[in-house]
């Protein structure tokens, strides 16, 4: 089947039109909402606030544009993310959730999102009241009383558990994953005032640089969906067994190890790290002490321009590939699994052997993996200072974002007109 066939197929089937217009219609409500502002707001002030402010504007990609309009649903699934990280590596100190979340099959994944709901409530209330009270000490909001406050808290709250609920919604009546889907739109949205920008800064005598932008920016694309799809594959064997007249097992298959195992989250974690002093310089601005003005002053300074800034953001985006590759995949439970199974590495013992040999190679891709996270999380950067216009940026997290929904999509599209064909 050709690609219009598939097109086609697409649209006519009512089941998967159905789930596609789904998908669409969720992203028409949440666009609408990421344009109704919270009472109160200087929408001039917030705009001039955020341009300078790198923290927040990480923040602004995962709440899909919504904080820069400081909308009801500002906090984006920002907090939703956060709650499954805290779990995720939380597996690693309590046996209990390790268990819940590697061993108990899909009634355990259930309970595990469960307590990431839970979670999420208490999060996005401390996160919108500590953005609420950074934003109105810079006196963005025509009121600074505290019922408005605690109004304008419940309401951000409210809307991130509302982002929740319909990026859950779009997982199971749509297509895809639904919070990657809503952050991808919020980065996509952002695209035509990045281009509208490009264009009124056009210069005609770089007309070399944009070209050469242009060829590289091509080539890191390419290079991001060559990894993104990049995997190990290591031979598994099933054992013959034979119940009553039948012989089962004999199989041959694979277990592929991604090349990419972490995905974006290294880049947001060293992000949160680096731009930290920014935030906390950002609050202490406003005092009169001589002293603390120093201090927020020299933590300002900690900027991307700096080489020392780039050089640590390499270096922990590489560390945390591997943390966040070890929290997220146990090759004990790997080995465990292959052997109730009656499954087998061919050449390798089962159990502690076989855990041994799966850690050996995740470690060896996960190398890689971090290498290429890196340079993906300092290329804009580096492009900025090299052509110095600064509307010329690509890389980073809304790069692998993109990339990775997209191609999630169309596997997932794909394997459903499969589904259909047969």
């Amino acid at each position: 089947m050709n690609f219009w066939q598939k097109i086609k197929l697409a649209f006519t089937d009512p089941d998967l039109r159905r789930r596609i217009l789904f998908v669409l219609l969720a992203l028409v409500i949440f666009r609408l909402l990421a344009a109704v502002p919270i009472p109160g707001v200087d929408l001039i002030k917030v705009k001039q606030f955020l341009v300078n402010n790198q923290f927040l504007g990480l923040l602004n990609i995962f709440s899909g544009g919504g904080l820069s309009n400081l909308s009801i649903v500002m906090l984006g699934v920002g907090p939703y993310i956060t709650s499954s990280i805290i779990l995720q590596i939380l597996t690693i100190i309590f046996p209990r959730l390790k268990q819940l979340y590697h061993e108990e099959g899909e009634m355990g994944r259930k309970k595990f999102v469960q307590l990431s709901r839970w979670l999420t409530i208490p999060l996005a209330t401390i996160q919108g009241f500590g953005l609420l009270t950074l934003l109105s000490r810079q006196e963005v909001f025509t009121s600074a009383s505290l019922f408005d406050k605690g109004i304008n808290v419940l309401i951000v709250t409210a809307g991130a558990i509302l982002l929740m609920w319909l990026g859950e919604l779009v997982s199971l009546y749509g297509i895809g994953n639904g919070v990657s889907i809503i952050i991808f739109a919020g980065i996509v949205a952002s695209i035509p005032t990045q281009i509208g920008q490009l264009f009124f800064t056009f210069d005609p005598g770089q007309l070399p640089i944009y070209l050469a932008f242009t060829v590289v920016a091509v080539l890191v694309i390419l290079g991001v969906v060559l990894v993104n799809e990049a995997e190990r594959p290591i031979p598994i064997t099933y054992a013959k067994r034979v119940r009553g007249d039948k012989m089962y097992g004999g199989v041959s298959t694979f277990l592929p190890l991604r090349l990419n195992q972490a995905g974006v989250m290294p880049i947001i974690f060293a992000l949160s790290i680096l731009l930290f002093p920014q935030m906390i310089g950002s609050v202490l601005a406003n005092s009169d002490v001589a002293f603390i003005q120093k201090i927020s002053a020299a933590l300002l300074s900690f900027t991307q321009t700096s080489w020392l800034y780039l050089i640590l953001y390499f270096i922990l985006v590489f560390l945390f590939t591997y943390f966040y590759t070890a929290v997220t995949f146990d090759p004990e439970s790997v080995s465990t699994n292959l052997q109730k199974n009656g499954a087998f590495i061919p050449g390798v013992r089962p159990g502690p052997s076989t855990a041994e040999y799966v850690g050996k190679i995740l470690g060896r891709i996960t190398f890689s993996g971090g290498l290429f996270l890196g340079l993906i999380a300092i290329l804009p950067i580096i492009m900025q200072n090299l052509t110095g216009i600064q509307t010329l940026a690509l890389g980073g997290t809304a790069l692998l974002i993109v990339v990775s929904v997209v191609l999630d999509l169309v596997k997932k599209v794909d394997a459903q007109i499969a589904m259909r064909e047969y």
